[in-house]
């Protein structure tokens, strides 16, 4: 599958999620998120919606660099998750676990054995328990502005990273309420969410807490992450306040060895009791997802570390996971990531067999893994992360961060699309030839060769335009006004070529074709990991530009 196209799969995921985060269900005190919300994956700490939430996004700024020329289905998406995440159900447990746990006398063992102190059993909060009002902060009723919850505002910070890097509208920088303790509410904006987190880092250079008196690496290289991202969007310089936090990590929270290997890391620290949980190196997946775009050196040590450790990369041994399968996806997306080849393609191989991909619905149009769950619902926080390893080339996720696509916002653009009934699989410019791509198909097959239409804006002149489908030259269309056109045509497999200024002025001088010196040298053309088009015009003289239709007036 060419990587400048949405895989089957990614189509089917993308539309099961959209109707996730467009069907209106209730997360208010007074109701309940609908059922598919992941509330079950990973107790005791991320079995909570909101990290269906969250990690649902990831996702998006990724498909988005696969069709950066059409993007409004994300919007629409992360606009959905980020209003739930706003909500009383999104804080739940910092609303509703108040004080010390009254059960901490009563964990199972096996609980215990991985997540306590041992010096501290039964006298100490469980991770997951926020402990919202425990000495020294007192009761906080605003989950964004109090001084612990760092996993809340962490991630809620990166996803309002993500709707700014899709959209251009400043919905989520105009003021905005988050439910707090008794219903009450809370003014916040993107820009003052983010500035907060950069004060209490300040303050605190080891790191704001999650749930009360825990520090947590993962929550704060997910928040780091959140700080690259806004530095990206506005120019600021915030992320160093992660960069500091890094050096004390790597002298207080993580145990390499000269040698360049993880012997240990620090689950959380709890500098109050002076103690930090230690795990074995395999923890290091889960930070080193978020630390990639940040320091990628480190990483990977974080990645070959854990993947040695458990076999993933040896030929000779067998692939084991857990009952939780977390770790193992998390392993395959940063294989990919990382260009490694053997633990890849044994992972993969694992999931295809035992992870049970599944096209679902009434003409198989949404994805999703079962993982041997007899749930209605694909699991929502495992599907998300193993569908970052089937978007885009390999170094997606890391390229969001480090080459991220802002030039998009000022390139033409496909809006209205009849989504989900028409899907858009491509979606890009070829800037050295002023070609807008643009592969369409059936999102809901019973749809198919049904009427459509849709938008293109953006454009330098749509006087000049020329279009075609197929491989043909394309008729139907018109200008709706100086910049934009509309395309009316079936629901289906297409590719559609729109040729704006540049392609254009060509015609006039090159009646049999394009002309020996215009032709696009191949060492200006995108690098040949991008799929070219068999219908690229920049390589193809024969295509007779004149007699393609001059396009209508706006009139008619």
């Amino acid at each position: 599958m060419p990587t400048n196209q949405l895989s089957p799969s990614t189509r089917g995921w993308l539309r099961f999620l959209h109707r996730k985060a467009t069907t209106p269900d209730d997360w208010s005190s007074a109701g309940r998120p609908a059922s598919w919300w992941d509330d079950r994956s990973t107790p005791p700490v991320l079995n909570f919606p909101r990290f269906d939430l969250s990690e649902s996004s990831y996702a998006i700024p990724m498909m988005a660099d696969v069709t950066p020329a059409w993007r409004e289905v994300y919007v629409e998406i992360m606009d959905g998750l980020l209003a739930r995440h706003t909500t009383h159900w999104a804080a739940i447990d910092w609303l509703t676990q108040i004080g010390h746990d009254p059960d901490r006398g009563r964990y199972p063992q096996e609980y215990v054995d991985l997540w306590l102190p041992k010096h501290l059993v039964g006298r100490y909060d469980m991770p997951g328990w926020t402990a919202n009002g425990v000495e020294p902060w007192g009761l906080a009723p605003d989950p964004v502005g109090a001084e612990g919850n760092l996993f809340f505002k962490g991630w809620f910070n990166l996803m309002l990273g993500f709707h700014a890097y899709v959209s251009r509208d400043r919905r989520w920088n105009e003021p905005f309420t988050v439910t707090g303790l008794d219903d009450q509410t809370f003014s916040w904006t993107y820009d003052g969410i983010n500035a907060l987190l950069v004060r209490q880092w300040t303050r605190r250079p080891e790191g704001p807490h999650c749930e009360n008196t825990k520090i947590w690496p993962y929550s704060l290289s997910a928040a780091g992450l959140g700080l690259l991202m806004h530095d990206h969007l506005t120019g600021r310089q915030d992320h160093w306040v992660y960069d500091r936090w890094l050096e004390i990590a790597r002298q207080r929270f993580l145990g390499l060895t000269p040698g360049g290997r993880l012997e240990w890391m620090a689950l959380y620290h709890d500098p109050l009791e002076n103690y930090t949980h230690r795990a074995g190196p395999t923890t290091g997946l889960s930070v080193a997802i978020y630390l990639l775009p940040q320091d990628r050196d480190l990483a990977e040590i974080l990645y070959r570390t854990a993947v040695d450790k458990i076999g993933w990369s040896d030929p000779a041994r067998l692939v084991r996971t857990q009952p939780d399968p977390r770790f193992l996806l998390l392993g395959l997306v940063l294989a990919r990531e990382f260009g490694d080849e053997i633990t890849l393609a044994r992972l993969t191989e694992y999931a295809q067999t035992h992870f049970e991909p599944t096209y679902r619905g009434d003409g198989g149009d949404e994805f999703g893994w079962r993982f041997g769950l007899d749930e209605p619902y694909p699991r929502g926080q495992l599907n998300a992360l193993l569908m970052m390893a089937d978007i885009g080339e390999p170094g997606a996720w890391r390229r969001v961060f480090t080459q991220p696509n802002l030039a998009k916002f000022d390139q033409p653009t496909v809006s209205d699309v009849d989504f989900p009934n028409l899907g858009i699989a491509e979606a890009w410019n070829e800037q050295t030839t002023d070609i807008l791509h643009i592969g369409t198909y059936a999102a809901t097959a019973s749809q198919r060769r049904a009427p459509t239409a849709f938008r293109i804006t953006q454009l330098p002149d749509a006087s000049t335009c020329v279009v075609r489908c197929d491989g043909a030259p394309y008729p139907r269309w018109r200008a709706t006004d100086a910049h934009s056109i509309q395309i009316d045509l079936d629901i289906d497999d297409h590719h559609i070529q729109v040729f704006t200024t540049t392609a254009a002025e060509l015609t006039t001088s090159a009646p049999t074709g394009f002309r020996e010196e215009t032709r696009v040298p191949p060492q200006a053309r995108p690098a040949p990991t991008v799929q070219r088009s068999t219908l690229d015009v920049a390589t193809t003289p024969d295509l007779a530009l004149p007699e393609i239709p001059r396009p209508p007036c706006a009139c008619c």
